[in-house]
C-alpha cells in the first residue's frame, strides 16, 4: 500500500472550493457541492482497484469483458459498468471538453442501482436523493464550472491507499465541512483523538472476547467514530469485527453506505434512530455515540411518547434528545457490552428531582450501569469550545466496581495544537489517551480521579409546608376553631371567618379596595352590564390583593384587624385594647351565587384569617437504607428548619456536578504579604506627589 502520505490530498480537495468561490458559491453550501464528487472519486478508486484485482485472476490477461463484468458483480460491492468496458476513469473523461458531458452521463449511469440510488443518480422527486449529484452537477453545469470542478476532483488519486487511509481522509474532510456547515452547535463532529480515546477505552475492556465483536454507532453520520473505532480496535486487539451503523442526514449516510460496502461484514441503515429503529433484535459488544447536543426533538415528539420499544424509561425536556439517545444506546448492548458516548454537560446535571433528565440518571445508577465519566479538555471539539464528557458504560461490572462510578477530571490531559482548526485549540495525544484509560481501570483515587460510591450522587429533595411565625414565634393556628371529622376526631379548621362585617378598606398609591357591602344583589352602578360583570371587577381587584398592605383594615361590629408588617403579626384592635394574634394572613374572598327558582344571582364577600404557610424544599442526604435515610432528613430538620412544618412530598433525585466533584478552594495569601504591599503601594504613592511637587 502507500506511504502515510494521504493527508496531502486534504488541501487539494480543499483547493477545489476556489471555483465555488469564484463562482458565488456561498461557503456554507461548499459541503452540499464537493460530498457527491468525494464519494465519487471514492466509489471509483475502489472499483478500478477490485477491476484491477479480478483482471489480475486471468491468466496472462486473457479475459471477456461480460466475464469480467459478471466477476466483479459477484462481489457484491457495486460496480460501474462503464469503467469495466470503456477503462475510462474520470480523469480520462476529463481530457477532451467536447464529449466530456456526454461520456460523463453514461459514467454515472453505468453505477449499479444501489450506487446510483447513493450518489442520487436519476432520482424522482419523491424519492431520497441522498448526494444528489445529478442536482448537483444541473447547478455546476449553469455556473459553467462542471468539467473544471469534475477536473480538480479527479487529479486526486485514492487508488493505492486502503480502507482505513481513504478514511482517514475522509475524517478530515468531513471535519471541515461540518465545521463550516452546522446549523446549530449540537452538529458534532468527532476528533481523531477523541476517537482515539474511545477506542483505547474500548480495546482495554473487550481484550478477553472471543469471535467477532460488533460495534455499533446509532447516530454514525458520514462513520467517521464507528469506522475509526473499527480500524484502531482492529488494529489493537488483532480481532475481526463487524459494523453497524443508522443515521437520518441523506448526504452522510450515503458516505457512510458507500464507504461500508468496502468492509467486511458492514452495514449502515437510514433512518431516525429514535423513531425509525433498525437492527431491531440485535445487542452489541461495542456501542459508540457522538449524539447531536442540545438539540430538541419536538418535531417527532408524538412518535416518541408512543413508543413500544421499553427503551425510554423517561422522556427529557424536549428541548434536548441527549439522554434518548443514551437510553437508546444502553438498549442495544449486550449482556457483558461496553459503551462510550460524548456528551455536553447538561446531561449530568439538567432537571431537577423528579424530572425526566433526572429519573434517566437515576434508571442507570439504579442499574448500576455507569462505570465512569470523564470530563475531556475545552475546545476540543470543531465548533464549540464548552466542556465535553465520555459517559462510559458497561453493563458487566467486576464485582469490585458494583455500586461505584469513577469520576476522571481528564481537563489538564491535552496538547495545544500547533495550528487551531477552527475551534479545536486542543488535542489528547496518544500517550495521554493511554494514561486516562490506566486511570479508568486502576479505578482508584488520585489527583484527576475520584472514586464514588453510587449513593453519593443521589439525594432528597423534601418538600415540607412551614408556618411562618411573629417576632414571639407565635402564628395564630393555635387560635384555629376545631370541629369532628367524620371519623369523630378533632381536628382544625383551616380558617377563622370573620362574622358581622361593617367595612373593608386599603388605599395606598392610588390604588383603592374598599367593601362596605358584603351581601351584593345589584351592581353599584348602570357602568356594568350584569352584576356578574361587576363579579369579574372584583375578582381582578382582589387577584391584585397584598394581606401585608399596612393600611388595610378589616372593621367588624366587634373589632378591627389588620396585619403589621414590622412585627409580623396580625393585629386585632377590641374595646380600644390592641393584641397580638400571632403570623397570619388576611384573606378576602368573592363568589357569584347562580340565580334560582326563589332568589336572583348574588355576589358574597368574606374574610378569613388563615396561618401563613410557605412551601420550601429542602436537598438533603441521600442513603439506600431506609430508615438512615429517614434520620438523615430528621437530623436535617432538626439541625435546620425552626419554624413549625409538616412534611410533604419527598423526591429522590439524581445528579453529576463536576465543578463540586472537583472544586479547588483558592489559596489565601498570608495578612502580612498584603499587608506589606499595600505599605509598598502607600510608599509609591508618595513619592509619586514628591515628584509632583517638584
Amino acid at each position: 500500500m502507500a506511504d502515510n502520505n494521504i493527508l496531502q490530498y486534504e488541501s487539494t480537495v480543499w483547493k477545489t472550493a476556489d471555483l465555488l468561490i469564484a463562482s458565488g458559491i456561498k461557503q456554507s453550501d461548499f459541503p452540499k457541492f464537493m460530498m457527491p464528487f468525494f464519494a465519487l472519486i471514492m466509489v471509483e478508486s475502489r472499483f478500478v482497484r477490485m477491476i484491477e484485482e479480478v483482471k489480475s485472476e486471468f491468466v496472462e490477461n486473457n479475459y471477456d469483458l461480460n466475464l469480467l463484468f459478471e466477476e466483479i458483480k459477484d462481489l457484491n460491492q457495486g460496480y460501474n459498468k462503464f469503467l469495466v468496458e470503456k477503462n475510462k476513469t474520470l480523469k480520462d473523461l476529463c481530457r477532451s471538453d467536447k464529449t466530456f458531458e456526454i461520456d460523463f452521463d453514461a459514467y454515472l449511469k453505468g453505477f449499479d442501482d444501489e450506487t446510483k440510488d447513493l450518489l442520487g443518480v436519476e432520482k424522482g422527486n419523491e424519492e431520497e436523493k441522498y448526494l444528489d449529484i445529478s442536482g448537483i452537477c444541473g447547478l455546476l453545469k449553469k455556473k459553467r464550472i462542471l468539467l473544471a470542478f469534475t477536473k480538480a476532483w479527479s487529479e486526486i488519486d485514492l487508488k493505492p491507499f486502503n480502507n482505513s487511509e481513504i478514511t482517514t481522509l475522509e475524517e478530515h474532510i468531513k471535519r471541515k465541512w461540518a465545521d463550516i456547515s452546522a446549523e446549530t452547535s449540537g452538529e458534532q463532529y468527532t476528533p481523531d483523538d477523541v476517537i482515539n480515546l474511545i477506542s483505547e477505552i474500548v480495546a482495554s475492556k473487550i481484550t478477553d472476547k472471543n469471535g467477532i465483536i460488533t460495534i455499533y454507532d446509532p447516530t454514525c453520520g458520514g462513520g467517521n467514530m464507528l469506522f475509526g473505532v473499527e480500524d484502531r480496535i482492529s488494529k489493537i486487539l488483532g480481532k475481526l469485527t463487524a459494523t453497524y451503523g443508522q443515521d437520518w442526514n441523506d448526504a452522510l449516510f450515503a458516505l457512510a453506505k458507500i464507504e461500508s460496502r468496502f468492509r467486511e461484514d458492514s452495514f449502515i441503515e437510514y433512518g431516525n434512530t429514535l423513531t425509525d429503529l433498525r437492527f431491531h433484535n440485535k445487542v452489541f459488544d461495542v456501542s459508540v455515540s457522538n449524539v447531536p447536543f442540545g438539540v430538541d426533538w419536538k418535531g417527532f415528539e408524538k412518535d416518541i411518547r408512543r413508543d413500544k420499544t421499553g427503551r425510554f424509561k423517561a422522556l427529557p425536556a424536549v428541548s434536548d434528545g441527549q439522554l434518548l439517545f443514551l437510553q437508546h444506546l444502553i438498549s442495544k448492548m449486550d449482556d457483558d457490552g461496553i459503551a462510550v458516548s460524548v456528551h455536553n454537560g447538561s446531561t449530568l446535571f439538567s432537571g431537577d428531582a423528579g424530572s425526566g433528565e433526572s429519573e434517566i440518571r437515576k434508571w442507570m445508577f439504579d442499574k448500576d450501569i455507569i462505570e465512569a465519566v470523564i470530563q475531556l479538555p475545552t475546545d476540543e471539539f470543531f465548533n464549540t469550545n464548552i466542556f465535553t464528557y465520555l459517559w462510559v458504560l458497561n453493563k458487566n461490572k467486576p464485582i469490585e466496581k458494583k455500586d461505584k462510578v469513577i469520576m476522571i477530571d481528564a481537563s489538564s490531559k491535552f496538547a495545544p495544537l500547533s495550528r487551531n482548526k477552527g475551534k479545536k485549540r486542543k488535542e489528547v495525544t496518544p500517550q495521554q489517551a493511554l494514561e486516562i484509560v490506566e486511570i479508568l481501570n486502576n479505578f482508584r483515587d488520585n489527583e484527576i480521579a475520584k472514586v464514588f460510591h453510587k449513593s453519593y450522587f443521589y439525594f432528597n429533595k423534601q418538600a415540607i409546608m412551614l408556618t411562618n411565625v411573629d417576632e414571639n414565634g407565635k402564628t395564630i393556628e393555635s387560635l384555629l376553631p376545631t370541629k369532628k371529622n367524620k371519623d369523630g376526631e378533632i381536628v382544625r379548621e383551616s380558617s377563622i371567618c370573620l362574622k358581622d362585617l361593617i367595612r373593608i378598606e386599603q388605599t395606598e398609591e392610588n390604588k383603592t379596595l374598599i367593601f362596605a357591602e358584603f351581601h351584593i344583589t345589584e351592581p353599584p352602578s348602570n357602568e356594568y352590564r350584569s352584576l356578574l360583570h361587576y363579579f369579574d371587577e372584583i375578582k381582578a381587584k382582589l387577584a391584585n390583593f397584598d394581606y401585608k398592605e399596612k393600611d388595610l383594615k378589616v372593621y367588624t361590629k366587634e373589632a378591627t384587624y389588620w396585619y403589621d408588617e414590622d412585627k409580623e403579626t396580625l393585629i386585632r384592635e377590641k374595646d380600644g385594647k390592641l393584641e397580638e394574634l400571632g403570623c397570619g394572613k388576611i384573606v378576602i374572598k368573592s363568589k357569584y351565587n347562580k340565580p334560582t327558582k326563589t332568589r336572583p344571582d348574588s355576589i358574597t364577600v368574606t374574610v378569613e384569617l388563615t396561618p401563613d404557610y410557605q412551601k420550601d424544599y429542602e436537598i438533603i442526604e441521600f442513603d439506600f437504607d431506609e430508615t438512615i435515610n429517614r434520620q438523615n432528613i430528621e437530623n436535617f430538620m432538626a439541625k435546620y428548619i425552626t419554624k413549625p412544618f409538616e412534611y410533604l412530598d419527598n423526591v429522590v433525585g439524581v445528579e453529576i456536578n463536576f465543578n463540586k466533584l472537583f472544586y479547588k478552594p483558592e489559596t489565601l495569601r498570608p495578612l502580612s504579604e498584603i499587608l506589606t504591599d499595600l505599605e509598598n503601594i502607600e510608599n509609591q504613592l508618595k513619592d509619586l506627589e514628591k515628584d509632583l511637587n517638584i
